[in-house]
């Protein structure tokens, strides 16, 4: 039986949407960080678009943030768990996961308008100009069929779209233009491990957050109410729902909620004739389109692809090559925690990370490892989190106010490198609510990634003990922050890779993948700022090629 969702109030006229769609240029599949900045793109610049979310607009007062019970939710999954497996949500997949070589990588997204931004800490690094050169410079992977400087440009209108506060001058990254509001503040916490760092004498700069610290954009500063992973009420936090998609609907853009698609259908000419999807009510409906472009994450991208299959495309859409699918890259993370005498804050403030290193970012052959990690101090939870993992008995409330609130973090999130046996491909059994097959995810952790977990945990416990730390402790379950990479990977190869620098399948002229799933390599940052830049990049090269659309 499949749980009818309530049904929302549409954003626009049905009358217009409904003649719209009938004749759309552009089918977007995905309303997350990707979808959402390429419909704004082509919309502004005046194409149709229309897309395609299987999830809903998310009521802020829904969001567990707003409630007082806010850690007990968290500790207990429910609807706003950051894994579909624990949420089951009606517009949820599931995504079953094996167990090689004892690391399990936690698959985490939302589906919503908005995407994983709603969940998502905000962090908003970019990437390094070596990211792109890995091959070149370190001999390992494959460099990217683009730059840095191909990217910059869009990069910064991300930045000026998502709204941003950070601090100018970082000297591990090429400089920047200004950020839209200043750095939100550090406080007690941040300042200690400033401490540490400086003690060591290796690098530390406040972190890039996509959250205003001054009102910018008809949205309101943050307030440091320290439950920004679970949803921003007031929407101080850049999700798309609140950044892009009001801005691409004034456009004249068409956002069709509950509609999850099946399969993206091809014509006689092997092009992609539109896009087959279940409706609200469960209905198969066909959605025409002059270009299809897939915006759903580095697990959903496959998924879709691998299930469109056709007389032209046996093995899965876009997949003649046997690439689809393959190369999965998450971020795995090692945190260290210390407690210290002083009372800190590490539970008031945007969750995401106050500060960073990138001491340990590019290669050193020294290390015993290539590529590298940044050293991310992420805020703490509060007293319900702490208590769990304190035993219960006659110490606990000592135990209790020995650690809470007195810890501070230290999480190394580390470069994964393409491995092609690490791969996203079909469950043979499980199934959504509407029959579709589920992603199942193989994932082995590789030594140069085991070796460089090790360093960062040395490195990070060396900063705390530096910072005044008495104890560390370490975390050594691995967690990959719902980065999802690599799986429909770009390239000028069409033997290894799946679509070209302009984010194009090699396969079918007129289909796009663009989102995580087309990364070469992951970086050792957070990814986010990236995709939106590749969306942004790839939705002007289709309009400038508007004139093959047919």
């Amino acid at each position: 039986m499949i749980r009818r969702p309530p049904r929302s109030t549409p954003l626009y006229s049905s009358a217009a949407s409904d003649v719209y769609k009938r004749q759309p240029d552009v089918v977007v599949i995905g309303a997350g960080a990707a979808g959402a900045a390429l419909t704004w793109r082509l919309s502004e610049h005046g194409a149709k678009v229309v897309c395609l979310e299987q999830g809903d607009w998310v009521n802020p007062t829904d969001y567990p943030s707003q409630y007082s019970d806010f850690e007990a939710q968290m500790l207990r999954g429910g609807d706003f768990s950051l894994s579909p497996n624990v949420r089951r949500r009606p517009e949820d997949y599931p995504v079953s996961v094996t167990d090689n070589g004892g690391f399990r990588p936690g698959i985490s997204m939302f589906n919503a308008v908005g995407g994983t931004t709603i969940h998502w800490q905000a962090h908003f690094p970019r990437f390094h100009p070596s990211d792109f050169r890995v091959k070149s410079l370190d001999g390992v992977a494959d460099d990217w069929p683009l730059t840095y400087q191909d990217l910059e440009p869009y990069y910064n209108l991300n930045d000026q779209m998502m709204g941003v506060s950070g601090l100018h001058g970082d000297p591990a990254n090429p400089p920047r233009i200004p950020r839209a509001t200043p750095p939100l503040p550090v406080g007690r916490y941040g300042d200690t491990l400033i401490r540490g760092y400086e003690k060591m004498d290796w690098h530390w700069w406040v972190a890039d957050q996509a959250i205003i610290s001054r009102a910018y954009d008809g949205r309101p500063p943050c307030l440091l109410h320290g439950k920004c992973m679970y949803g921003c009420p007031i929407g101080s936090k850049a999700s798309t729902d609140r950044t892009y998609w009001p801005k691409a609907l004034a456009n004249g853009a068409v956002l069709e909620t509950w509609a999850r698609s099946r399969e993206i259908m091809v014509d006689s000419r092997g092009r992609v004739s539109g896009v087959l999807y279940h409706d609200r009510d469960g209905r198969l409906q066909e959605q025409p389109g002059k270009i299809v472009v897939v915006c759903c994450n580095g697990v959903g991208t496959p998924r879709l692809l691998l299930n469109s299959k056709s007389r032209y495309f046996p093995d899965g859409l876009a997949n003649s090559n046997g690439v689809v699918g393959r190369n999965f890259m998450v971020h795995p993370t090692r945190f260290m925690e210390g407690i210290f005498k002083e009372t800190l804050d590490g539970h008031i403030g945007p969750f995401g990370a106050p500060l960073y290193s990138q001491e340990f970012y590019e290669t050193d052959p020294s290390r015993g490892f290539v590529r590298g990690y940044t050293m991310v101090s992420g805020r703490t939870y509060g007293p319900l989190a702490h208590s769990r993992r304190i035993p219960w008995g006659a110490n606990h409330h000592l135990e209790m106010a020995r650690h809470f609130p007195h810890t501070a973090g230290i999480a190394a999130l580390c470069e994964d490198l393409p491995d092609e046996n690490n791969r996203v491909d079909l469950d043979p059994d499980l199934t959504d609510s509407h029959g579709i097959p589920a992603p199942r995810v193989t994932y082995t952790l590789g030594d140069n990634t085991a070796r460089m977990l090790e360093h960062g945990a040395a490195r990070a416990t060396e900063v705390l003990k530096a910072a005044g730390a008495t104890e560390v402790h370490d975390f050594r379950g691995n967690a990959n922050m719902a980065h999802l990479m690599g799986t429909a990977r770009m390239g000028t190869d069409p033997r290894r890779s799946v679509v070209n620098p302009a984010n194009r399948a090699h396969d079918v002229e007129n289909l796009f993948i663009v989102d995580g799933s087309s990364f070469v390599t992951s970086a050792g940052v957070n990814p986010t700022s990236t995709i939106g830049a590749l969306a942004l990049r790839a939705a002007d090269g289709i309009w400038e090629r508007r004139g093959e659309w047919g």
